[in-house]
């Protein structure tokens, strides 16, 4: 990626070059406690939040009997109401001097939401449920990756990220198999589903309280977070290619729900067998994250962004291609999607860390994932209309052919440019 220097924790200058490269020590660092500590609370909300993704696709469609645009309209709020709030989590933990305050609030108000699903079975109050729960995802984000940011060194910071995402996906891996358990042992299967995945969301909560450090900043950090505008934040230039590279590439990202719905009506799977779909996709992100996030460091984290994407394209394609071995087919469509997830998560979020210094660090990283976040969201309510009215392979074909031009476009974003790479990421005024 062509970013602008960083700042380190001690206001030395960030290593990473134009590239977006770091030159990696001799010897490998081993991984801070904090970001192992991280890890095991997004492992345990991942448990949560996965039990309930694996079984909301099936739970609206066929047990509410809601339509397509329907689903669209709410995986569109479950993906995108976050980005409302993220911007807010990021300032608030910049300006407030403790990220991990802030993150404890959103991790809080999601475990709050989960046993309300208990109690609500209307489609419009199913919906504010899921509004508050992302709300509680959109405020942590931003402040947990600046954590894990701020206890990384430079040189490393793609593999920290990596170890993050592969713990978080671990817990993607246990949570649809925990639903899946509980679909096929537990009288009235969703509501087990939803009261074990509170438990879980809680747990998460206490760990996060009882074992990971906060970075509270000093008070003249705070007051110089304080006195930029975020306007000011979002106009850094790495930052503006950034944010903009994310937003054209998530307007044809199309959400995992409507490709799992689309795999399961493809080979006309048992309902109870949905929930082990994202398992495909998750075993390959948990097995490529730490490699790919090294390789990020090394090679360039923009070159690698790219590339997770164009994984994404030939999974769209082998699964709108009419070709035979619909197993095999399957596991091919899987895999890349978990290769894309494996080449883009942690390693957007340790590029936006090398674009801005410390003090803005929440901010920055907050604007860039509103910026995707924002795109999946309107992604998710064009697909579903497509499939409304074209079918669901019509619709994935056109996403696919405006995914090819998007990545077209974003590698033309953020081609070297010298002027560009030599820019300081001081804190703007």
């Amino acid at each position: 990626m062509y970013l602008a220097d960083g700042r380190t924790a001690d206001g030395s200058p960030d290593s990473s070059d134009a590239a977006g490269r770091v030159p990696l020590p001799g010897r490998r660092a081993a991984v801070p406690s904090a970001v192992l500590a991280l890890g095991t609370v997004s492992l345990i909300t991942d448990v949560s939040s996965e039990m309930v993704s694996a079984v909301l696709p099936l739970y609206l469609v066929a047990e509410l009997g809601l339509s397509p645009l329907g689903f669209g309209l709410l995986d569109g709020l479950y993906n995108g109401v976050s980005t409302l709030v993220r911007l807010v989590g990021g300032r608030l933990s910049d300006r407030g001097g403790s990220h991990k305050a802030v993150a404890a609030v959103g991790y809080g108000l999601s475990a709050a939401c989960k046993p309300l699903l208990l109690l609500v079975h209307s489609v419009p109050l199913i919906g504010a449920v899921l509004a508050a729960d992302r709300t509680g995802k959109g405020l942590r984000t931003a402040p947990r990756d600046a954590m894990i940011s701020l206890n990384s060194e430079p040189a490393a910071r793609g593999r920290a990220f990596g170890v993050h995402r592969a713990m978080d996906t671990a817990g993607a891996l246990l949570g649809p198999l925990a639903a899946f358990a509980l679909l096929r042992v537990a009288a009235g299967g969703y509501d087990a589903v939803f009261t074990v995945s509170g438990c879980a969301a809680a747990a998460g909560v206490l760990v996060l309280l009882l074992f990971v450090p906060g970075t509270s900043r000093a008070p003249a950090a705070r007051a110089d977070s304080r006195s930029v505008p975020l306007r000011a934040v979002a106009g850094l230039p790495a930052v503006r290619r950034l944010t903009g590279c994310a937003v054209l590439l998530g307007l044809t990202t199309v959400s995992d729900s409507f490709l799992y719905l689309t795999l399961q009506r493809r080979l006309e799977l048992p309902e109870s067998w949905f929930p082990l779909l994202p398992l495909g996709t998750a075993s390959v992100f948990l097995l490529l994250a730490v490699p790919l996030g090294a390789v990020a460091d090394r090679v360039g984290r923009g070159r690698l962004f790219l590339c997770g994407h164009l994984a994404l394209l030939a999974a769209y394609g082998t699964l709108v291609a009419p070709l035979g071995g619909e197993t095999a087919v399957t596991c091919a469509v899987l895999a890349l999607h978990g290769a894309f997830y494996a080449a883009t998560d942690g390693v957007l979020a340790a590029a936006t860390a090398d674009a801005v210094p410390e003090a803005l660090r929440g901010s920055g990283l907050a604007t860039v994932q509103t910026g995707q976040a924002g795109a999946r969201f309107v992604c998710s309510i064009a697909f579903g209309a497509a499939w409304t009215a074209w079918g669901d392979r019509t619709a994935l074909a056109a996403a696919a052919a405006g995914l090819a031009v998007s990545a077209a476009i974003g590698a033309v974003l953020l081609r070297p440019c010298p002027a560009f790479a030599d820019a300081p990421a001081e804190s703007p005024r």
